[in-house]
């Protein structure tokens, strides 16, 4: 594929030298649905990218943290991933629904549900039809949160309009968050996102650096992050996976990348070019 390692941006070439010249304190953190694992209509066949857990074993070796931070809940990942089927991978952080649960070493500890979840559950079907609901709207039940798809539907941005605001009011009234995505709309817990899971990783790692990569609009949060933590003198580079089936890139995402890549096949040859990198050094 030969893409370009360079970062743009002055900031970028920083972070990924940082993380290059002093792997034990460099933290690699990746979304999972677009940046690992493509963008599919079944958000239950997104299977990872065929070479990404081989290339998340080599790296996590010669780095302080190799870390997935995703919407999904962390079961699913771990599955679609192939996470729990390489032995390099025992050291791998998996944090799943947003940084409520987390994954490590095959163990899984995760808070209480919100109670506003299942009361959402309950009526959610009824709000879409009255609507109604475009046909190929779908429901997706992560246990902890549920996600309205419009990606099936003849006008997956129209669809997406008509539901935003109902949504919205419904989540409002059980005390949840909605979280956009491409073509998505998550009802979840507020007070969680992937900058709060990203920031307190760092903390607990004591890193020096950190890369992260991810697609949508669920990822801002982990991107405002690096940069408050670039601010401070913590050195970071922010990659975007850009889509590779015709649609175009999220643009809040791509205008903040200090380095787009070409998919989840564009993310694991930056991983594997990492790898090589810090392989050589060593």
């Amino acid at each position: 594929m030969g893409i370009v390692l360079e970062p743009t941006t002055p900031a970028g070439r920083a972070g990924l030298a940082a993380v290059l010249a002093d792997p034990a304190g460099a933290v690699v953190a990746l979304d999972f649905d677009g940046t690992l694992a493509p963008i599919v209509a079944d958000p239950e066949r997104a299977y990872a990218h065929p070479d990404a857990a081989a290339a998340l074993a080599r790296l996590a070796p010669l780095v302080n943290t190799v870390a997935v931070v995703t919407g999904r809940p962390v079961l699913s990942a771990v599955r679609l991933g192939g996470f729990d089927r390489l032995p390099g991978l025992d050291r791998l952080v998996v944090l799943g629904h947003y940084g409520a649960e987390r994954w490590e070493a095959g163990k899984l500890t995760a808070p209480e549900i919100h109670p506003g979840v299942a009361a959402v559950r309950a009526e959610l079907p009824s709000l879409l039809g009255a609507l109604p609901a475009p046909e190929g709207t779908s429901i997706e039940d992560k246990e902890r949160s549920l996600a309205v798809h419009t990606r099936r539907t003849a006008d997956p941005q129209a669809a997406l309009e008509l539901l935003r605001a109902p949504l919205a009011e419904l989540a409002a009234a059980h005390g949840l968050a909605v979280e956009p995505g491409r073509f998505v709309l998550e009802l979840r817990a507020p007070g969680v996102d992937k900058g709060a899971a990203l920031t307190g990783l760092l903390r607990e790692r004591g890193a020096r650096s950190v890369l992260y990569a991810g697609d949508d609009l669920g990822d801002l949060a982990a991107y405002a992050a690096v940069e408050r933590l670039r601010a401070k003198a913590l050195p970071g580079v922010l990659v975007a996976s850009g889509p590779v089936t015709g649609e175009p890139p999220v643009r809040e995402i791509a205008e903040r990348a200090d380095l787009v890549v070409p998919g989840p096949a564009g993310v694991v040859e930056l991983l594997d070019r990492i790898g090589q990198s810090l392989s050589s050094a060593s």
